[in-house]
C-alpha cells in the first residue's frame, strides 16, 4: 500500500550473488551443515570454499561502491565541506574557487569598505580600510583553503571553515592609529652612559607605553571582517639592558675608563692617550631594543688626541694637479703609515676597564692616498672652463693684500671630486692669526672696523664667479650688506669664520681643479675641467627700491673707519646657460643691499 505524501523507497543497486546447491564429494573436508533454517548450527558446516566464494561476492560490491564515494570527495583541489566567509568552496579548482571567492567579496565590497571604528587608549576615530591597505589575499585565501586538514571519512560528511588570510600595510596602520592616540603614548626611556668632562653621566631606563605595529595588525584584521568596533591595545616594553646592568656597567667600565691614560706603544714610538680624550671617544650606544653597547669611536678619539698622532704617524698625501705651459699636469702622491684603527678600538675597550696595565700595542699600516695619479689623471680636467679676477688697492705690503694671497694659497690646486660639494670654511679652516691672517678691515654689525682676516671676502666673491661663470651649482653664498664697486653687484659673497660660508657642488660627471693666483693688485681664480656648456652670462634687472646713505659721527680712534657712504638698492641677476645653442637653465639672483652710511670720525660741527 502506497501513502501520499511520502516517497517510494529506491531500488536496492547492490550486487546479488546468486547461490546454487551443489553437493560436495565426501573427500575429508569439513562436513557441510544439516541444520535446517532458524537452527543453531551445531553440525556440520559448509565448506570453507563455499565461505570465502560468498565473502569474496560482497566484499567486490562494497569496494566498487566505494570507490565511487572516495571520487566523488576527493574532486576538485579544495577538500569538500570546505567554506570560506559562508561561500562554500569545496569540490573545486583553484581557479573556480578563486573566481567564487571574489563574487563573495564583491557581493560585500560595501560592507568591507566602511570605516573601521578604533578605540585607542580611550580615544575613538574612524579609519578608512582602504587608506591602511585592508585586503583579502584572495590566492593566499584559495591555497590555505586548498591544504585544508581534512580525514577521508571528514571529506564524505564533514565541514570545515577557513579564515581568509587578510593583508594590511602595519606602517600606514600605524600611522594612523598614533594620530589617534595622539601624546597620549609614551616611548621606552633609553638607557645612557654619556660624559661631562670625564665624570658618566647616567640616564636609567624606564618602559614605554606604546603601540606595537604587529599587535595593532592583528586586532585591526579580525575587527575588520567581523565588522565590530576594534580597541587597540598599548603595549608596555622595557628596555633590554635593565637599571642593574647599567649600574654595573658604569662600575665596571665608565669609571675605570676614565681613571687613568692608555699608552700606545708602535714601533716608531708611543703615544698616551688622557682621560679626556677617553671620555670623548668611549661610547655607549643603545639598540631600538634598548640594549645598550659600548665602543671606542677612533674618528673621535683621533680628534681628540690632536697633533700627538703626528709622532707616530706619516699621513697619505693625495694626488695633485698643476698647470704647467697652460695645461694641467697630474703628480702622484704617496701612501702613509697610520694606526689600525679597528684594531686599536678593538684592544684599547679590552683594558679600559683595568686598573694596571693600562697599555696597547698599536700595529702602523700602510694607508694609499684616497686620490692617486692614475684617479686624478681620469677626471677629464683637461681645459680652463672659466676664469674671473678682481681687483685690489695697497699693494702685496697692505694686510688685506696679505690675507687675499694666504687664503688663494690655501685653497690653490684643490680638486673637487663629481657629485661633491666644496666648502671654503671647511678647506681653510679657522683663519686667525696662528694661521698667518692679519687684521684688516672687516664689516661688523653694519660698520668697517679692523678684524683679523680682513680681504677673505674679497677672494670669497672672486671663487663665487669662477663657479658660477663655469656652470657649477651654487649651494651656499650670501652677499655683502652693502655693495662696493670692486664687485659685481648680487654676483658677490662674503664670508665669515664659522657662521658664513661659500660652497658649491660639482654637479659634473668631470673633475674640477681651482686654480689661484695672484699680483700685488689683483687676484684671478680659474676653474679648470671639462667644457659643458657653450656660454654662461648674467643678464641684470634694473635697480629699484633706492636709498640714500645717512651721516653717523664715531668717536675717533684705532677702531673708527670713514667711509663716503653707498645707496642702497634692490636688484636682480639672472643666469643664463646655454648648450647647443638654446637656453638650458636660467636661474634668478636677488639681493637687497643696505644704503651704507657715511661714517664720519668725530663729533658734528657747531
Amino acid at each position: 500500500m502506497t501513502l501520499y505524501g511520502e516517497k517510494t523507497p529506491p531500488a536496492d543497486d547492490r550486487p546479488t550473488v546468486q547461490v546454487t546447491a551443489v553437493t560436495w564429494p565426501d573427500d575429508g573436508s569439513e562436513p557441510v551443515s544439516t541444520a535446517a533454517p532458524g537452527e543453531l548450527d551445531g553440525g556440520p558446516r559448509r565448506p570453507r570454499r563455499m565461505r570465502m566464494l560468498l565473502a569474496a561476492g560482497i566484499t567486490g560490491g562494497v569496494v566498487a561502491a566505494a570507490a565511487g564515494a572516495g571520487a566523488w570527495a576527493y574532486a576538485g583541489d579544495v577538500p569538500r565541506g570546505t567554506s570560506v566567509l559562508g561561500t562554500e568552496l569545496g569540490g573545486r579548482s583553484r581557479a573556480d574557487a578563486d573566481r567564487e571567492l571574489r563574487a563573495e567579496l564583491d557581493r560585500r565590497a560595501a560592507t568591507l569598505a566602511t570605516p573601521l571604528k578604533v578605540t585607542v587608549d580611550g580615544r575613538t576615530a574612524e579609519i578608512n580600510p582602504a587608506d591602511v591597505g585592508l585586503a583579502v589575499d584572495v590566492p593566499a585565501t584559495v591555497a590555505a583553503a586548498a591544504e585544508a586538514d581534512a580525514h577521508p571519512v571528514s571529506r564524505l560528511v564533514g565541514s570545515r571553515t577557513v579564515e581568509p588570510v587578510v593583508t594590511v600595510d602595519e606602517g600606514r596602520l600605524d600611522d594612523a592609529l598614533r594620530k589617534v592616540l595622539g601624546d597620549q603614548a609614551h616611548g621606552m626611556t633609553m638607557p645612557a652612559i654619556t660624559y661631562k668632562g670625564t665624570t658618566p653621566k647616567v640616564v636609567q631606563p624606564k618602559p614605554g607605553l606604546a603601540l606595537n605595529p604587529q599587535r595593532s595588525a592583528e586586532v585591526v584584521r579580525a575587527g575588520w571582517l567581523a565588522g565590530a568596533p576594534v580597541t587597540v591595545p598599548l603595549v608596555e616594553t622595557h628596555p633590554a639592558t635593565t637599571p642593574e646592568e647599567l649600574d654595573r656597567m658604569v662600575g665596571e667600565l665608565a669609571k675605570p675608563a676614565v681613571a687613568a691614560p692608555v699608552t700606545v706603544r708602535t714601533n716608531k714610538g708611543q703615544v698616551t692617550i688622557p682621560p679626556t680624550a677617553i671620555a670623548k671617544s668611549l661610547r655607549f650606544g643603545a639598540d631600538k631594543s634598548g640594549k645598550l653597547t659600548p665602543s671606542v669611536d677612533v674618528k673621535r678619539l683621533r680628534a681628540a688626541l690632536g697633533d700627538k698622532l703626528a709622532a707616530i704617524e706619516v699621513p697619505p698625501k693625495d694626488a695633485t694637479m698643476t698647470i704647467s705651459g697652460g695645461r694641467p699636469t697630474a703628480k702622484e702622491g704617496r701612501a702613509g703609515q697610520q694606526l689600525d684603527t679597528a684594531a686599536l678600538g678593538r684592544d684599547l675597550l679590552a683594558v679600559l676597564p683595568k686598573a694596571d696595565g693600562r697599555e696597547v700595542t698599536g700595529e702602523l699600516k700602510p694607508t694609499p692616498p684616497q686620490l692617486t695619479g692614475e684617479k686624478l689623471a681620469g677626471l677629464g680636467i683637461k681645459e680652463r672652463v672659466s676664469t674671473f679676477t678682481t681687483r685690489f688697492t695697497g699693494g702685496m705690503a697692505s694686510s688685506r693684500s696679505q690675507n687675499i694671497a694666504t687664503i688663494a694659497r690655501k685653497v690653490d690646486g684643490t680638486v673637487v671630486l663629481p657629485g661633491k660639494t666644496f666648502s671654503l670654511n671647511g678647506q681653510t679652516g679657522e683663519r686667525g692669526y696662528a694661521q698667518g691672517y692679519r687684521d684688516a678691515p672687516v664689516i661688523l654689525d653694519g660698520k668697517l672696523v679692523p678684524g683679523v682676516g680682513g680681504g677673505t671676502s674679497q677672494f670669497t666673491t672672486t671663487l663665487f664667479n669662477a663657479t658660477y661663470y663655469a656652470g657649477l651649482e651654487d649651494v651656499e653664498h650670501k652677499p655683502h650688506s652693502y655693495w662696493f664697486d670692486r664687485y659685481p653687484a648680487v654676483i658677490e659673497s662674503t664670508i665669515f669664520w664659522p657662521s658664513l660660508d661659500f660652497k658649491f657642488r660639482n654637479n659634473t660627471d668631470y673633475g674640477v681643479l681651482i686654480d689661484t693666483s695672484y699680483t700685488s693688485s689683483t687676484i684671478t681664480v680659474s676653474i679648470w675641467s671639462t667644457k659643458i656648456y657653450d656660454s654662461v652670462k648674467t643678464e641684470y634687472g634694473p635697480r629699484r627700491n633706492i636709498t640714500t646713505p645717512k651721516q653717523i659721527h664715531l668717536a675717533p680712534g684705532p677702531s673708527c673707519i670713514e667711509t663716503n657712504g653707498i645707496n642702497g638698492f634692490t636688484q636682480d641677476a639672472f643666469r643664463v646657460i646655454k648648450k647647443g645653442g638654446a637656453v638650458v637653465k636660467r636661474e634668478k639672483f636677488t639681493w637687497r643691499y643696505d644704503a651704507e652710511p657715511r661714517y664720519v670720525c668725530g663729533p658734528k660741527s657747531s
